[in-house]
């Protein structure tokens, strides 16, 4: 991605904004996040202590996100950033280091078993390149060879370790309140925990053989790992499929017993509604980036669980 004009333009007010702007303008710990789930995970861990900005807003596409200008300026004044792995991050996160020098930066993602993103289903004629299925189980044939998943929220045992460098990441800039940030997290734990636990009784009653399902972004494939379900992805490189590959997902689904086929807000559904239409399955949306971490998660058990029944 191309440095934009309007960044050239903000980035040095920025930097003037970082020499004069008070230390205590705001109460807490200024944190920034990339996505909405880590919010949750920060404002569980840090409580009162803590204000917590969303770079990511609502409703829009973290592959393509570019920062406000007044966010830049926010971020001037931020004490901690938590990095999840996140496309945009690789392109951000220097340039945002760059403008605030003071600022931590904590990889939240450090330590967790990553699994490779979606991949490339090729038919016996040997398919297009813009035409092919994807199947979360297989190895990674995409765009970006070897490239791993980001999703890594939607996993509540992952997130455990999400929850643990959030927690160190607020200590190393307050170490004052390192007991309040620890209690905290140990609750947040406990319920990680049992939210696991319901989840995996929630989807142990789906069958055997309607533990797959259709997905435009495949954005759940760590749920899927860790529940026993098969994520099969709708796009093709993010890119709407072809009619050859609408064809091939289609027959696919059939040889699958697919019951259902799962959108988000951030990408498009038209192609999904036609899938589910003609495999006559349910389009049950599901949103990834949802701020509520653990409601989130406990509604996309019972809408899978209800769906691939």
């Amino acid at each position: 991605m191309a440095v934009s004009s309007l960044i050239r333009r903000v980035l040095p007010l920025v930097l003037g904004l970082m020499m004069v702007l008070p230390g205590s303008a705001l109460a807490g710990v200024r944190a920034f996040v990339s996505i909405l789930p880590q919010k949750y995970f920060v404002e569980r861990i840090g409580g009162d202590l803590v204000d917590v900005e969303v770079l990511v807003m609502p409703g829009a596409n973290p592959h393509m996100y570019e920062p406000s200008p007044r966010q830049m300026t926010a971020l001037a004044g931020a004490q901690v950033y938590f990095a999840i792995g996140v496309n945009l991050e690789e392109v951000w996160l220097p340039r945002l280091a760059d403008a605030n020098r003071a600022m931590r930066i904590v990889r939240a993602d450090q330590g967790v078993d990553k699994i490779p993103m979606a991949a490339h289903h090729h038919d016996e004629e040997g398919e297009e390149h813009d035409e092919h299925m994807h199947d979360g189980h297989e190895a990674e044939q995409d765009h970006d060879h070897g490239i791993l998943d980001p999703h890594i929220w939607l996993d509540p045992v992952r997130a455990e370790t999400i929850a643990r460098n959030t927690c160190a990441g607020l200590v190393a800039v307050d170490p004052g309140h390192r007991a309040e940030y620890e209690a905290n997290l140990a609750a947040l734990l406990k319920d990680m925990e049992t939210l696991h636990a319901t989840i995996s009784r929630t989807l142990a009653a789906v069958p055997e053989d309607r533990r797959s399902f259709l997905v435009f972004h495949p954005s759940w494939g760590y749920f899927a790992d860790r529940y026993g379900l098969t994520q099969v992805a709708i796009e093709a490189g993010g890119s709407e499929p072809g009619p050859r590959h609408l064809a091939e997902i289609i027959e696919h689904g059939r040889e699958l017993h697919v019951s259902a086929v799962f959108v988000q807000p951030q990408f498009s559904q038209r192609s999904a509604a036609v899938i589910a239409s003609e495999l006559k399955a349910a389009v049950v949306p599901l949103d990834p980036l949802a701020e509520d971490w653990k409601d989130n998660l406990l509604h996309a058990a019972e809408a899978f669980g209800k769906a691939l029944r």
